[in-house]
């Protein structure tokens, strides 16, 4: 791996992105939005401080997963790819480089969606605001890197959308969105725990309760962040060339 063509696939990432608006407003603006529709519908009840933390999560999670393996199916299909390959640049350098431009792209993405969220739509937050931050950008690089893993196993656009009951429906109903995981059989609590949205939504929820030390929060942004690294070195071993 070389950190110059590291960066040069990221630069190119970037670039082709910053031609393409409709992908910028999806990446930075329909998180927020998604949010604020439902802290409007929950206007004047408890519910959306309560569901509030783990959407916060889920909305960027699942639109970063959807962009990155279009994206790189996209590239695939096209032969962009496979003209990058003839080039000497290794796999894990493109794989890295797409995850570096998405991940930058989530760090804008999630303080949006954090900012929005606690100031315009008063969500309350009782502990800090920055592990607030820390771990959402780390749940939408989470969704980058997944993305990135799901498009490897893709030959075309439905079979991407396919993969969303297998990578992020699971993560939705066992995350502890519709019920606290605590309160599940312990046969799916068992199972949640091997889920990574599970890590991130108990995270934010703890940091908007403000009811978990620091040490916590650091175990739980660090078993993302294992989930990150271990799903992109994954997507690199089985990234194909060309889609047939």
């Amino acid at each position: 791996m070389s950190a110059r063509l590291t960066f040069a696939a990221t630069g190119r990432v970037l670039t082709q992105i910053r031609h393409d608006p409709r992908t910028i407003a999806l990446l930075l603006i329909v998180p927020s939005l998604l949010i604020g529709l439902l802290a409007w519908i929950f206007m004047d009840t408890p519910v959306f401080n309560q569901v509030g933390p783990a959407v916060l999560a889920l909305f960027p999670f699942t639109i970063m997963f959807v962009v990155t393996s279009m994206t790189t199916l996209r590239e695939r299909r096209t032969g962009t790819l496979e003209r990058q390959l003839t080039l000497p640049i290794g796999k894990l350098d493109i794989i890295m480089g797409y995850a570096l431009a998405f991940g930058l792209l989530a760090v804008f993405q999630a303080g949006i969606a954090v900012g929005f969220s606690v100031w315009l739509f008063g969500l309350e937050i009782s502990g800090s605001v920055w592990w607030l931050l820390a771990i959402a950008v780390a749940d939408a690089v989470l969704g980058t890197a997944l993305g990135l893993l799901a498009s490897a196993f893709a030959n075309t656009e439905f079979q991407v959308a396919q993969f969303m009951p297998a990578f992020v429906f699971p993560q939705m109903l066992l995350g502890g969105l519709l019920l606290p995981r605590d309160q599940m059989p312990d046969v799916l609590y068992a199972i949640s725990d091997w889920l990574p949205l599970s890590h991130a939504i108990d995270a934010l929820n703890a940091v908007a309760r403000d009811d978990q030390d620091d040490a916590y929060l650091l175990t739980k942004l660090l078993i993302i962040v294992a989930f990150i690294v271990g799903a992109i070195v994954l997507g690199s071993v089985t990234l194909k060339r060309r889609t047939p």
